[in-house]
């Protein structure tokens, strides 16, 4: 074998190599995964507004134009707000009512023990 080692035959050269070659792949892959590294908060950011822009792509192609697909997303959004509007003043009226409960429940018990 020319430049290799003495006693070293060729099968040995060509797996030492191949490892050598793996291991340095994966080194590089590693080095680069690290210096790309995402923040899942951004990453989720991101899809979900790809996602929001292929639904206006869809609306926009059912309804012939943006301008009436953003009709569409307007009214959809429209009527989401109306109704959401006083489920979360009742969720909220019950919350504090629920806190107003404990905190009555709380003194009682600290009345009746003291």
């Amino acid at each position: 074998m020319i430049g290799g080692r003495p006693g070293e035959d060729a099968k040995t050269a060509d797996t030492l190599d191949k490892a050598d070659l793996r291991e340095a792949y994966e080194h590089g892959r590693r080095d680069e995964r690290a210096r790309r590294r995402r923040h899942p908060i951004g990453m989720t950011i991101t899809f979900a507004l790809a996602l929001v822009g292929v639904v206006i792509l869809g609306l926009a192609i059912v309804n012939g134009s943006f301008g009436r697909a953003g009709q569409v997303v307007d009214s959809s959004l429209s009527i989401a707000a109306d109704q959401a509007a006083p489920t979360a003043a009742q969720a909220a009226a019950n919350a504090g009512r629920s806190i107003r409960d404990a905190a009555n429940s709380a003194r009682a018990k600290a009345q009746a023990s003291g």
